[in-house]
């Protein structure tokens, strides 16, 4: 499969088999991540890769919307250590760079026939405070989110999500096209 078609292929995946994935799979998730480009390259990513089923209970339990983790058994944290992103918690770079390492996951796991979908812990603060507290993250790491990952059960299907008139050439000009 070409990289366009895993992007276009590419879904939430919220139905999972519970079959483990390996750690070595796990870092290469985590490889893609690091890949990403990032503001003044500074290099700021962290990732916390989670396999530890208590964990992983803990987090798709007290994670709302996160009700897929508990089947996923498997999530990768994308954080930042806000001490080394270009502007620390000033600005929001790091969210944008952060954003970036996740999808380059989210692609790579389908490239790999893995399913795995993205939940948000920032900019909710109370969500923050539960990943931070639940995998004892140090001051100064941000969790932006959480990702699910593991082996889909192929109920989740790929959706067109293309619209045209979403998409302007050279100026607004309310068509679309």
């Amino acid at each position: 499969m070409d990289t366009l078609k895993f992007i276009l292929e590419r879904r939430s995946i919220r139905r999972y088999t519970k079959a483990p994935v390996s750690r070595e799979i796990l870092l290469k998730l985590a490889k893609a991540g690091m890949s990403a480009p990032s503001s003044r390259d500074t290099r700021h990513f962290r990732f916390i890769i989670v396999d530890d089923p208590l964990l992983i209970d803990r987090l798709g339990t007290e994670l709302p919307y996160s009700k897929m983790l508990l089947t996923a058994r498997h999530a990768i944290v994308v954080a930042s250590d806000l001490s080394v992103a270009h502007g620390g918690s000033s600005t929001d770079y790091w969210v944008q760079d952060c954003s970036a390492a996740a999808e380059n996951i989210l692609i790579a796991a389908k490239a790999l026939n893995l399913g795995a979908c993205w939940t948000a812990a920032h900019p909710r603060q109370d969500r923050v405070a539960i990943v931070k507290k639940i995998l004892c993250l140090p001051e100064g790491i941000s969790p932006l989110c959480v990702i699910a990952v593991g082996v889909p059960t192929g109920d989740d299907r790929p959706r067109d999500k293309f619209n045209s008139t979403h998409v302007h050439f050279n100026q607004w000009d309310g068509s679309g096209q």
